[in-house]
């Protein structure tokens, strides 16, 4: 299959994350009482992960492979790209029906493994290539930090079988694997994909701030852990994680700046605002990963699930979908029509509503406050996000099919 074929089915994906959103949202609003919220939940987060965000940066890495002609690339990775695919529903449906069990552990065991192999070929291919640009480093460390985030994966696995998970154990478990996946595999990855293209693989203050990034990504963990109770030296060591992940990220928005017009031009304009929008949900993850060093604000921020939801769904949606979708129209594989703007206008709107309806949420629960229709309108938040990736993969399936 060509890219563009592969696009699609990774746009299906998102249709399929939007609609388990809208199951959620709709349990906790009104009754539903055949579904597990929980198993439902789980169903809903793996395969945004597997399905979405992963599927779609392997084609995207494939992609670039393909651009430096190594012939017959996607056929080579053809096996690999399926057998995530497979995974993804596999989780998608054994999560729903059964939550932790042997299938969707299995499923999710098939997912890794993947993972391990993607790894393994893709670092080879690289080195194949004569230009040793720094989009290879992000992405080689791309791959490194997918593989680590395994870890947590298998832990988990481990808590649920032997059903020792304590709250504390399957906390860190759970934080850790999201924390190689959103700030390893995905920031480095998309990192990688938006250098090249932009241009920028020359210009010596990315090769300072990729080494910002990968130095501070392992002890940046803890940040997610400041609830425990971990040892000092381990807490400043978070502090400066903290602080070297903020200065390299204004280092990268001084180096956009010092090359906004040479970026413009080497990206189509419908995608300048897609990518200007992530770079801006990106800042505001950073700034508060920076606030999050003080022990209050932590276990503030980590004591009431409604910050926790909206900081994720911040990451996933505003950091890594918009980046997802500009980078995709910029490669002017799908062709940006009426519907197409339409549908990702739409999805945009439902992510500044979300957004705001679950800071909304974070803060009335910190005050103890209730507010009303709450439920109701994060539901229909959910409605929003689905009818706008609904619109665009109707607009997608008139397109006809790219060969690049």
């Amino acid at each position: 299959m060509d890219i563009f074929r592969w696009l699609r089915i990774c746009f299906i994906n998102l249709l399929i994350v939007a609609t388990l959103g809208i199951l959620l949202r709709y349990k906790i609003a009104f009754s539903l009482p055949f579904t597990d919220q929980k198993h439902v939940l789980h169903s809903h987060s793996h395969f945004a992960f597997t399905g979405w965000v992963t599927q779609t940066l392997l084609v995207l890495m494939v992609f670039y492979l393909q651009k430096h002609q190594l012939s017959n690339i996607f056929k080579k990775y053809k096996y690999l790209l399926l057998l995530n695919l497979v995974s993804a529903y596999g989780m998608l449906v054994s999560f729903i029906l059964q939550g932790y069990a042997l299938f969707s552990i299995s499923f999710s065991t098939l997912s890794i493994f993947t993972a391990f192999f993607f790894a393994y070929r893709y670092w080879k291919d690289l080195n194949r290539l004569s230009n040793t640009g720094s989009a290879h480093h992000w992405f080689k460390a791309a791959l490194v930090f997918n593989v680590l985030s395994s870890l947590g994966a298998f832990s988990l696995a481990a808590l649920m079988i032997t059903k020792m998970a304590s709250q504390k154990l399957y906390l860190s478990s759970v934080y850790y694997f999201l924390h190689f996946q959103y700030n390893g595999w995905f920031f480095f990855a998309g990192m990688g994909l938006f250098v090249y293209a932009a241009k920028l693989q020359s210009d010596k203050q990315i090769k300072k701030i990729f080494w910002l990034f990968a130095v501070s990504c392992v002890p940046a963990y803890f940040l997610s852990i400041l609830w425990a109770a971990i040892h000092p030296l381990i807490y400043w060591l978070v502090v400066l994680a903290a602080l070297a992940q903020t200065i390299a990220w204004l280092l990268f928005v001084q180096v956009i700046f010092k090359n906004i017009e040479h970026i413009k031009n080497n990206f189509p304009k419908y995608s300048h605002w897609l990518l200007a929008l992530s770079c801006i949900a990106c800042s505001i993850k950073i700034t508060l990963q920076l606030f999050s060093v003080v022990p209050y604000l932590s276990k503030l921020a980590f004591g009431f699930r409604p910050i926790v939801i909206g900081y994720l769904h911040l990451v996933l949606l505003g950091v890594i979908t918009l980046f997802l979708l500009g980078y995709i129209v910029s490669l002017q594989i799908i062709k940006t029509t009426k519907g197409t703007r339409m549908g990702i206008g739409i999805f945009v709107g439902g992510i500044f509503l979300n957004e705001l309806l679950l800071m909304i949420q974070g803060v009335a629960a910190i005050s103890n406050m209730m507010v009303p229709f709450l439920n109701e309108a994060l539901l229909a938040a959910a409605l929003t996000l689905f009818g706008g990736i609904m619109v665009l993969n109707f607009s997608l399936k008139k397109q006809s099919t790219i060969v690049i």
